[in-house]
């Protein structure tokens, strides 16, 4: 068990299953059997203990992995920037930035070194967004590929449970340890790289161009990519309405995220049905786009993560990028760059539905290559 949380990432510190298996930190929103499933939230500090593990819980230690502990979180997985009155992570490497959100903890907890991967959910960004912040990498897979029994909210038709680590191949063993049978193949060639055409922060773009230097063949232009942005926050606000709306009357949810939620109770039905109609459109322009390519490749972030903030809705737009592939479901990986400031970047390869070995694998390449 960690004694010492250095980084304010854990929130409940624990010692279960093999002593010498991988070390995994599980976010707060996963059910661990015998443990409050508290969300982050106040409201929620008196749930009643969870009766049993998470089915991604019991496979990590089915698999005899190690879990250190569950992790801090930006309040009911319903924000961007990671802060919390019950307890915000510290960024490791850039102390003074924001960890990201929703999964701060879990992100920092593998940046930090604390474990040897660990798990979040990503329903807008929720695992690549803090990946990019904290410098390690963040896998959110095909939508349906990780079982969400057990894991908060219950409902959902964005939400995906995803890897942290701070290598690719570490990615690939905490896939494999949450799917049984999941495996990234070997590359023998380079792969096809379509980047995606963005509208980002010049030193970002910089640094996705230094690092991919002459490995894209081709460009590919999804012109519902900012419909997908509105139509994937819709989605959620109302989702997370539907999950969480009742909790306000408890009075202790914060009011970064309480703000949120009374907005969110105004999405209407003819908004759910339009980006619904853009979900599909957007979903028919990945799939093509990746006809002929392995992975697209775009910036994760925009821009570079700002300093530390309480207020999360003025950072939505952080997930520009993000957001739009849970909306179409495609997996998706960031991967840890670093602009010529030397501030935290990142650059996201999405592949296709159903290839998710393939995308780890094309990552670890990358991260290979001399």
């Amino acid at each position: 068990m960690i004694e010492h949380d250095a980084h304010n990432a854990l929130a409940r510190p624990l010692a279960l299953g093999d002593p010498s298996g991988l070390r995994v930190g599980i976010k707060e929103c996963i059910d661990v059997a015998g443990v409050p499933t508290r969300c982050g939230s106040a409201a929620l500090a008196d749930a009643v203990p969870a009766v049993r593990h998470a089915a991604v819980v019991q496979n990590l230690l089915d698999a005899g992995c190690r879990i250190i502990g569950t992790a801090n979180m930006h309040e009911l997985a319903f924000g961007v920037s990671g802060a919390n009155a019950l307890g915000t992570p510290v960024n490791p490497t850039w102390p003074g930035l924001i960890p990201g959100g929703s999964s701060s903890g879990s992100a920092v907890l593998a940046a930090a070194g604390e474990c040897d991967f660990s798990v979040g959910t990503d329903t807008g960004g929720s695992v690549r967004m803090p990946a990019c912040c904290c410098g390690v990498y963040g896998f959110k897979p095909t939508f349906g590929l990780v079982s969400r029994e057990g894991v908060l909210p219950a409902q959902t038709s964005l939400d995906c449970v995803g890897v942290f680590a701070r290598d690719p191949d570490m990615i690939a063993r905490g896939m494999s340890a949450l799917v049984p049978g999941f495996a990234a193949p070997g590359i023998s060639s380079s792969p096809r790289l379509k980047r995606v055409k963005v509208d980002a922060d010049a030193d970002v773009l910089g640094a996705v161009d230094a690092f991919l230097a002459d490995m894209v063949s081709s460009e590919a232009v999804l012109d519902d990519l900012g419909a997908a942005f509105t139509a994937g926050l819709a989605i959620i606000n109302r989702e997370a309405w539907r999950a969480n709306g009742a909790l306000l009357a408890t009075g202790k949810i914060g009011a970064d995220v309480a703000a949120r939620l009374r907005a969110a109770e105004a999405v209407s039905d003819d908004e759910i049905a339009a980006a619904e109609r853009t979900r599909s459109r957007f979903t028919a322009q990945v799939d093509a786009a990746l006809d002929d390519a392995d992975a697209l490749c775009l910036p994760t972030l925009p821009s570079v993560p700002p300093a530390l903030v309480h207020d999360s809705s003025a950072l939505l737009r952080l997930t520009a990028f993000v957001r739009p592939f849970n909306l179409s479901g495609h997996p998706a990986i960031s991967i840890p760059i670093r602009t010529a400031a030397g501030l935290p970047a990142g650059l996201q390869l999405v592949g296709r539905k159903g290839a998710d070995g393939l995308l780890c694998a094309i990552a670890s390449w990358l991260a290979g290559r001399p």
